[in-house]
């Protein structure tokens, strides 16, 4: 009898683990760009951002026209046959393109740089990490994995890419 009853608790506690052992991992995707351009683009941070942009590339067409106006005014002196003024206008012409190169090339590197720390900030990733992980959660998620910085990913079912509903829920608690 008590061999029976053994036997029995080592197979109830055998069948349990081999139950145990079965659990699928469960894998999730979520596109957080896509996310970060549906959601966080109305923000005032990222208004500010394109107001930002916007008049960098005002000041950049405006030092081209200026320079554009200084060639035309080159062209003139020299079919005037002023040679002086051509060679000043010339001198002009290679400072202002320079510094337009370096302008240009500041203001792109400082864009850059803030749009990397706006698609990365503390609030904006605190908030969607918490609906990631209510996400994964209610629906059995072991892992969820960036679609787009995770290069091991060769293929995914969509029915395990969690973008929308994140982007959803997202809004709805915004009040969107």
């Amino acid at each position: 009898m008590v061999k029976r009853i053994a036997i029995a608790v080592l197979l109830i506690l055998a069948a349990g683990f081999s139950l145990g052992a079965q659990q699928l991992t469960r894998f999730a995707v979520v596109d957080l760009s896509r996310v970060y351009t549906s959601f966080f683009r109305d923000s005032r941070a990222v208004r500010e951002f394109e107001e930002r942009s916007a008049r960098v590339q005002a000041e950049i067409d405006r030092m081209t026209a200026e320079i554009q106006g200084l060639r035309s005014s080159q062209l003139d002196a020299k079919a005037r046959g002023d040679e002086a003024r051509s060679l000043r206008l010339e001198g002009q012409i290679y400072q202002q393109s320079e510094y337009l190169k370096e302008y240009y090339q500041t203001k792109t590197a400082e864009l850059s740089d803030q749009r990397t720390k706006l698609s990365q900030s503390g609030a904006f990733l605190d908030q969607v990490y918490s609906e990631i992980r209510y996400i994964a959660e209610s629906e059995g998620y072991s892992m969820v994995l960036n679609l787009k910085e995770n290069t091991g990913i060769l293929w995914y079912s969509p029915t395990v890419d969690i973008t929308d509903k994140l982007i959803q829920n997202l809004l709805a608690k915004a009040g969107r």
